[in-house]
């Protein structure tokens, strides 16, 4: 079978107006696009960059939602309200309550929502922060941004959605207070204005811009980004100048687990972890329970001489875990055909990294780590070589404030008024994680929010007729 190639729409086919323009071509952008289309809507999807798909196509582990069909076929019998308590704990219990409730109860329909469109995950994982399997992913285990990228390009492309690239929006329009349409920038240059009802910001968040990074959060100003080049926070300079508030601005997080020894930085999934790995200093020992939240994880980290650790793993998680085949061919993985092999090759003592892996697989036979606590991602002791060991750090990975929505993704302006005709979802949008995501939920909040703006979008146009 052929590879699935989607070709963007050519630039000649640009119209000047339509019922909503999406800015973004990440899932946000694509399930909001899909949503408008199925309720009759002319949508167009913006995207800056020549390459579709935005920072989705980096995530790896899987997309969180509780009380699916999916668990109970895995005999994991789960809550919203559990989903929604441990989000909120592990978020500092800063999150936003109206839009926390709405993305934990309809994480569910999100999962059916794709399976509608051939877009199956039906297998799951676990990620930091959660106590039950909730982290839904194709049963190939391939990386969740891809797959999901890949697949609804598929519906787009079936429905003959437009989808342009290198289309970079420079202003919103307005009449009065109403957002009317968007200033766009050609890639020969040349300006353009586009007519709209109703404007979507899908545009993710600002991870890869140092100089916003360092706005906020000037201690991380040296930190390297797992972010793609074009999550510069456009978004957010088209928000503010339509009046936008801004909330949590501040919280920025830096993900534990990334691979830093090459020219890019690569994320390695929380996927990893909740398969099995362990995380070793220099020592060759555990300093942390590797599945609590990622702040905790990245504080354990930062606070070792070092400031750099190892992941252990067997052959067992590798093939849990296909993502690792990838981080092998690009020279991110460290193999030993025994652990005593890999020990010298990371330059740990022998005989601490064999003790600590006893002491690991004693706790995974007895379901008890007297060390740290940890009491998910243990069902299967790491035995079976080969032995894998990837050099981790701590870098900048999701911002999680942004601008400032409601449940419905309207913006919500400095006045504390809806702006009429302007919404946004996805890491463009803050409120939801408080102060650290939970591993998973950012997935979740690209289809259950793009969802959500796509529909009400619909009923805000149906108002203006």
């Amino acid at each position: 079978m052929a590879k699935f190639q989607f070709e963007a729409t050519p630039l000649a086919a640009l119209q000047d107006q339509y019922d909503v323009i999406i800015i973004g071509s990440g899932s946000t952008g694509l399930v909001s696009a899909i949503q408008a289309h199925e309720l009759g809507l002319r949508p167009v999807i913006l995207e800056k960059m020549p390459k579709i798909g935005g920072n989705t196509t980096r995530a790896s582990s899987g997309m969180n939602a509780a009380e699916t069909l999916v668990q109970l076929k895995h005999h994991v019998v789960d809550s919203y309200a559990d989903f929604y308590h441990e989000t909120f704990v592990g978020g500092g219990e800063k999150n936003d309550p109206a839009m926390l409730e709405y993305f934990a109860s309809h994480g569910a329909l999100a999962i059916d929502w794709l399976a509608a469109h051939g877009i199956e995950l039906d297998d799951l994982t676990i990620t930091g922060g959660m106590r039950v399997k909730r982290t839904h992913r194709p049963s190939s285990l391939a990386p969740i941004g891809g797959f999901l990228v890949t697949q609804l390009l598929k519906v787009v492309a079936t429905e003959k959605i437009p989808l342009f690239t290198e289309v970079d929006v420079t202003a919103l329009q307005k009449d009065a207070e109403k957002v009317t349409g968007v200033t766009i920038q050609l890639p020969a240059g040349a300006q353009r204005q586009l007519a709209a009802s109703a404007v979507v910001l899908a545009t993710g968040g600002f991870g890869a811009n140092p100089e916003l990074i360092a706005k906020y959060r000037p201690e991380l100003k040296a930190y390297r980004t797992t972010n793609q080049p074009g999550a510069t926070g456009d978004g957010i300079g088209l928000a503010t100048s339509a009046g936008a508030e801004l909330v949590d601005m501040t919280q920025i997080q830096v993900h534990p687990t990334v691979q830093q020894d090459t020219a890019h930085a690569f994320l390695i999934g929380e996927a990893v972890r909740g398969e099995g790995a362990i995380l070793v200093n220099e020592a060759g020992q555990r300093f942390v329970n590797e599945l609590t939240t990622r702040k905790a994880v990245t504080a354990a980290i930062d606070q070792l001489p070092t400031k750099h650790a190892y992941l252990i793993l067997d052959h067992a998680v590798r093939e849990r875990v296909p993502a690792i085949n990838f981080y092998d061919s690009v020279g991110l993985v460290v193999t030993g055909d025994t652990l005593a092999d890999l020990a010298v090759k990371i330059k740990v003592p022998v005989d601490e990294l064999a003790a600590t892996i006893a002491t690991w697989n004693e706790a995974v036979t007895t379901k008890a780590d007297s060390e740290f606590g940890r009491t998910t991602g243990m069902s299967q002791p790491l035995t079976t070589g080969p032995f894998y060991a990837i050099h981790i750090a701590p870098a900048v990975h999701y911002t999680m404030g942004g601008v400032k929505i409601n449940a419905m993704t309207q913006v919500i302006a400095t006045s504390g008024r809806v702006i009429p005709g302007l919404y946004a979802a996805g890491e463009i949008a803050g409120g939801l994680h408080g102060n650290n995501r939970i591993g998973g939920n950012s997935i979740a909040e690209t289809v259950v929010f793009g969802r959500q703006a796509g529909q009400q979008v619909y009923r805000y146009l149906t108002t203006l007729k």
